[in-house]
């Protein structure tokens, strides 16, 4: 089977698609055949050896985290899935899903929801886990409470605004750029700010919860506008986030950084919220499974509105 590697840190001339030998599965594990996969902006972060902080990669290593197909295969003790069943997941760690075939555990392979295809499928498991694991485990958002999501046309902030709505937020102001300002609030937000004209952190307006999906604006700087609860979320967390979260039982104001791995049960329900038409996800560009460096090149640049997904040739 073909699948995309690196041997190496460096730029988008490390990637290869090679050949490898076809997994064989576990008791426990299933074989997906896979159809689509997306780029994460962790994918060029490992490449590029900027990742280095939070993941530990042996060379070679296929990169990847999303995925979605078919079952090819299942273990003796498989009992959810038969083969030809379709279905999206999580790789348990940040690389893995850009091949043909993949090996997962059962619990983390979901089926996927009828109203999407392969290809949307595969855009939504990492960058909605993520807004998940902020919004509801860490910030337990409550109804009628004001959340901002700072970077909210990113694929993360998307999804965060859609999850915002879904546990109840009485307000969400999405900071982003005025081309995307009709997309987000098509989504749920219900207040825009320019990034481009304004600095919210200045501004009087208070937040019971602050969701930075692009890492520019740390705990520091927004701490003047948090009210109530007070709580600040970060998906680019920086060595003073992880030591403020070891005192966070001392303060009332608590603040996360994230870092997202697959887990079948959080997949599972955000497969409820995607069949029940509460969450969904937008698409920027498709290339084909060989044109993994210039997709990734493509997330380098920050313009992407919406996931860039890898389409597998079956």
């Amino acid at each position: 089977m073909k699948a995309v590697r690196i041997a190496k840190y460096g730029g988008p001339e490390v990637l290869t698609v090679e050949d490898i030998p076809t997994p064989t599965p576990k008791p426990d594990e299933v074989i997906v055949a896979v159809h689509a996969t997306s780029v994460n902006p962790v994918d060029w972060l490992v490449r590029d050896g900027g990742a280095t902080s939070f993941v530990k990669v042996k060379f070679p290593v296929i990169l990847g985290c999303d995925l979605a197909g078919e079952i090819a295969a299942v273990g003796a003790n498989v009992t959810r899935f038969k083969v030809g069943d379709p279905v999206f997941a999580m790789m348990p760690q940040d690389w893995g899903a850009h091949a043909e075939k993949v090996a997962l555990d059962q619990s983390l392979v979901v089926p996927k929801p009828t109203n999407l295809s392969m290809v949307e499928a595969a855009a939504l498991p990492t960058v909605a886990m993520t807004a998940l694991a902020g919004l509801r485990t860490k910030a337990a958002v409550r109804a009628g409470e004001h959340v901002l999501i700072n970077g909210a046309s990113s694929s993360v902030g998307m999804c965060a605004v859609q999850i915002a709505k879904v546990l109840g937020a009485g307000k969400i102001t999405a900071v982003c750029s005025p081309s995307a300002a009709a997309l987000v609030r098509e989504l749920g937000a219900t207040d825009v700010i320019d990034y481009k004209t304004t600095d919210f952190t200045q501004g009087s307006t208070r937040y019971d919860v602050i969701f930075d999906c692009v890492g520019n604006h740390p705990y520091n700087e927004c701490k003047r506008i948090l009210q109530g609860r007070r709580v600040h979320i970060t998906t680019q967390p920086r060595v003073k986030t992880f030591l403020r979260m070891f005192a966070n039982p001392l303060f009332s104001t608590k603040v996360y950084g994230l870092i997202t791995t697959g887990d079948g049960r959080e997949l599972a329900y955000l497969a409820s919220l995607i069949a029940s038409g509460q969450l969904r996800p937008v698409i920027d560009k498709v290339f084909p499974l060989d044109q993994v460096a210039a997709a990734q090149e493509y997330s380098k640049t920050g313009r992407a509105r919406g996931k860039i997904v890898l389409e597998v040739a079956r």
